[in-house]
């Protein structure tokens, strides 16, 4: 129909892409390679859809969304659980490749997500070492756990291994602080962003990669975006708790240690810290709300590149 707008979903598997318009029953599948998503490329640019909708797939999806995104089509990335919510609140609880991709062009349409700036592709290199080196962490942590318990004749293994994590996690963090200072934006986004006590390269870092709408929000809507934001869970006469969840779970988990830290050495911070434990707020709630209010006082000073002074705190929006 002329005039009626159109979105895309695309179900991306490791090696086929099923792709649905909103306004059509049949589902295209195409293979996950060059070839297959030149011709995915080329049949969405003749529709001029509102938008594309891809789930996130742990990486699978990246190749589409950059050819996607370097045709100056409109597409967005999606938490899967948003869609798979979505599809239950329809009655749709089958699932397969096909029934996936309507869901996702109808999820298009009746939910119209925003279209916000997907990363570079420097910023997609960088991602790929901070998601590196998050595992290099894991495994020198686990390693060094078992050493804790580990007997004699195992130890010098365990101990080899941990040497080696420990000399990867360091090559990682220079080369990550190496591409930052390599490109005059993302320094002075570094710099500003550091002035803040309790954030460091690696907060800076997963800042700058993760999330690229810092400072182009209001506060609100980047609290909700990385899901440190309360969530109502009411019903009837019934009340519940305010909860977070959803979000960027990375980031939060990153957020969450810069707030740690902040509450013993940022003053501003640990001050609003200890009024929330002194009204009876839990600590892990209290720690939340500085996590809350550390990513509301970074988005402020990302919009008016302002750097961190202690009276930020209470005009941040």
């Amino acid at each position: 129909m002329a005039g009626e707008s159109l979105s895309v979903g695309i179900d991306v598997a490791k090696s086929t892409l099923d792709v649905a318009v909103s306004n059509s029953p049949e589902v295209c599948r195409f293979s996950n390679d060059d070839s297959g998503i030149g011709l995915v490329v080329d049949r969405i640019k003749a529709l001029e859809p509102e938008s594309i909708v891809i789930e996130a797939t742990g990486g699978l999806e990246l190749t589409l969304v950059a050819a996607l995104q370097a045709a100056s089509l409109p597409v967005v990335i999606i938490n899967p659980r948003q869609v798979r919510d979505f599809a239950r609140s329809t009655g749709r609880l089958a699932k397969t490749d096909a029934i996936d991709a309507r869901m996702l062009a109808l999820f298009g349409i009746r939910v119209k997500p925003d279209i916000r700036p997907l990363p570079d592709k420097m910023a997609r290199q960088m991602d790929c070492l901070l998601t590196r080196r998050r595992q290099l962490v894991e495994m020198l942590t686990a390693e060094q756990n078992r050493l804790l318990q580990a007997r004699n004749d195992v130890r010098p293994g365990i101990e080899a291994h941990i040497s080696w994590l420990e000399e990867a996690l360091a090559e990682i963090n220079s080369e990550v602080d190496n591409r930052i200072k390599a490109s005059p934006s993302w320094r002075e986004k570094d710099d500003l962003l550091k002035t803040m006590p309790g954030i460091g390269n690696v907060v800076s870092s997963a800042l700058l990669i993760e999330l690229p709408e810092l400072g182009s929000l209001n506060r609100r809507q980047i609290a909700v975006l990385v899901g440190v934001a309360p969530l109502n869970r009411d019903s009837g006469a019934m009340r519940g708790k305010r909860s977070v969840w959803g979000g960027r779970a990375r980031l939060r988990a990153v957020l969450y240690m810069a707030a740690l830290v902040a509450s013993r050495h940022n003053p501003a911070i640990a001050a609003f810290y200890q009024r929330l434990v002194a009204a009876g707020k839990r600590k892990k709630v209290a720690l939340v709300a500085c996590m809350r209010k550390m990513l509301t006082v970074l988005n402020a000073m990302m919009r008016s590149m302002t750097p961190w002074h202690p009276q930020i705190i209470y005009m941040e929006a």
